[in-house]
């Protein structure tokens, strides 16, 4: 991808680049009776392009195929609109007979509540208004004699025209009902041709964003269209069965009209977690004015609090799968706005048009803001969000980040060790050396980690795997070495942890050594390898030294350099450097490095 077609050159870009969205955003808003039906239409194409497709396949022309369709759907939304408004009319005129249970319930309240802190708290509220109103009267005691005239009340005068009936009276009381007649009927003709000529149309859209990024433009639209269509479809079948369940389980409770409750709860549940609640209050209220006891109440309010359990925790992981991409706390956030600037409709369209602006952000570099803001993919990597932690010096987060890593790898602490301690330590080092971090913070940064590997080491369960028989006719020696501080220091005791102590006979040297003593400690103990641990940034030049030396006195010494933290891009240039070691070799993982010394261990 061409990224420098999109680039922001300088800040007067990124100041055009919010003017433009602020323009854009004024235009969805004041144009809203034309767009407004167009992403209505889009929605409804992309609910109906799976029935078109299995029509097609079941060898029905396109044509015929989108016209059944729209026509099913066409048919479930009037009968669905005429079914609700004969419920919402019977309501209305049957509210009569509840009255005397809504009374017995304000009786009950009143019972309930008398001789307690409310009722108290209202007696001693009018007695302050009852002696406010005395203090007044005493202040006035001259008569106000304008109040005893007789006031002369002018008498309203309508004015009747008569005359033929004008066209202006017709569209007066048609004009309302015809609009969402026609704004209907521009949906449905729009859904159709986008559905016939949908090929001609993802055509064009990619020739207008350019065939240069013909790759991941094609890669956005399938994203973004299998991820719409997908959430669309099973949100809507889980809110049909939902509303379906309650109207059954209100039917059964005998609460009247059940299947307008189970529409509302359908409708309103695509508002993401509030939703369900919001439709349940029509049925608690109305079970409220039906019995005069509270038993119906509790079962429709445990009906609910079951479903939403049973969706949440079952069916959604279950057949979401991969998700719509969006954080949830920002799916209501984005609710919000696009009920604000859409109204209902808005709020239908709200996950639908997030997950398109989540997925076109991935594709296009300097909306990748958009893509960290509304995602649902961590923020930081592990490895950053442990190293943030260390920072604000919270121990027990870092510890959690570690623990969440070790769980997920089978218990490998020399996996957690590499993939997040060792390049957190590199972040640490590089901070250091740029004077981001001072000496005494970084000190305790080191050994706050430090704590926290000790701490992790020892809730590890079989930490050393026991694959050679502790009978041993001979047992190897291994010299560990930590290349210049307290940073290498911890990777070499972690090292230590993970060697079967029941094979290999470990010696660590200590950091802050002079070469002289490391020869003189190799002349000792007379090892069978030596292995150097450093983690970048720098240490090249100390490895090489103390390799130099070592060689020079011991050529036959067998030595193991591990370069932990480091990016793989560095993985040829570290060995490159290191290339003048003749008997060693260049690891950059702590499991490498075991898998060399288990291998020195089977050797006789």
């Amino acid at each position: 991808m061409n990224s420098d077609l999109i680039k922001i050159k300088s800040p007067y870009d990124r100041v055009s680049m919010l003017i433009s969205a602020m323009i854009v955003l004024a235009l969805m808003y004041w144009a809203k009776v034309i767009i407004i039906p167009v992403a209505l239409a889009i929605l409804f194409t992309f609910l109906l392009i799976s029935p078109v497709n299995w029509l097609e396949n079941h060898f029905i022309p396109r044509i015929p195929a989108v016209i059944i369709a729209t026509g099913i759907l066409l048919g479930l939304l009037l009968v669905t609109t005429f079914g609700v408004t004969q419920q919402i009319t019977s309501l209305i005129d049957s509210y009569p007979e509840y009255e005397e249970n809504i009374t017995a319930k304000i009786f009950e309240y009143q019972e309930l509540g008398r001789n307690g802190m409310i009722e108290k708290f209202q007696t001693v509220t009018e007695r302050i208004e009852n002696q406010l109103e005395l203090a007044q009267k005493k202040g006035n005691s001259a008569p106000e004699i304008a109040r005893d005239k007789e006031v002369v009340v002018p008498q309203p005068v309508k004015i009747v025209e008569e005359g033929p009936f004008s066209m202006s009276k017709l569209w007066s009381f048609a004009g309302p009902l015809l609009e969402p007649i026609a704004n209907l009927g521009f949906v449905l003709v729009l859904v159709i041709f986008m559905l016939i000529n949908r090929e001609d149309m993802r055509d064009r859209l990619i020739s207008l964003i350019g065939t240069s990024q013909l790759t991941d433009t094609t890669r956005a639209l399938e994203d973004a269209g299998y991820r719409v269509s997908r959430y669309l479809l099973i949100q809507l079948l889980i809110n049909c069965a939902y509303g379906l369940v309650v109207s059954i389980g209100l039917w059964f409770f005998e609460v009247p009209y059940p299947l307008l409750w189970g529409f509302f709860a359908a409708l309103l549940r695509y508002i993401p977690y509030l939703g369900a609640w919001l439709a349940a209050i029509l049925p608690i209220s109305l079970s409220l004015l039906i019995s005069p006891e509270w038993s119906i109440t509790l079962k429709v309010i445990s009906l609910f609090v079951a479903l939403e359990l049973i969706t949440n925790m079952i069916l959604e992981p279950l057949l979401y799968g991969r998700g719509i991409g969006v954080s949830q706390t920002v799916l209501l956030i984005a609710v919000a706005f696009w009920t604000w600037l859409w109204g209902p409709v808005g709020l239908i369209l709200a996950s639908p048009l997030t997950v398109c602006l989540v997925v076109m952000s991935r594709y296009i570099p300097n909306l990748k803001f958009i893509d960290t803001l509304l995602s649902d993919r961590p923020a930081l990597s592990p490895v950053h969000r442990y190293y943030q932690r260390l920072l604000a010096n919270d121990e027990d987060e870092a510890f959690d980040v570690l623990e969440s890593h070790l769980a997920n790898n089978q218990g490998s602490l020399a996996s957690t060790f590499d993939e997040i301690v060792a390049p957190a330590l590199a972040l640490a080092r590089a901070d250091l050396y740029s004077s981001k971090l001072d000496k005494n913070a970084h000190k305790e940064l080191v050994d706050l980690n430090n704590k926290i590997v000790n701490d992790l080491s020892e809730v590890t369960k079989d930490l050393t795997e026991k694959s050679i028989s502790s009978a041993m006719k001979s047992r190897k020696k291994v010299l560990l070495m930590a290349a210049r501080d307290d940073i290498d220091a911890i990777a070499v005791q972690t090292l230590a942890k993970l060697v079967d102590p029941d094979c290999l006979d470990v010696y660590v040297i200590t950091p802050g050594v002079m070469v002289s003593e490391v020869v003189e400690l190799i002349e000792k103990k007379s090892p069978d390898v030596l292995t150097i641990i450093s983690i970048p940034p720098g240490g090249i030049t100390h490895i090489r030294h103390v390799c130099k030396r070592v060689q020079s006195r011991f050529p036959d010494l067998r030595i193991i350099i591990g370069r932990l933290g480091l990016h793989d891009e560095y993985h040829d240039m570290n060995k490159q450097q290191l290339s003048q070691i003749s008997s060693g070799s260049v690891e950059f993982n702590l499991g490498n490095i075991i898998s060399k010394l288990k291998q020195l261990s089977t050797l006789d």
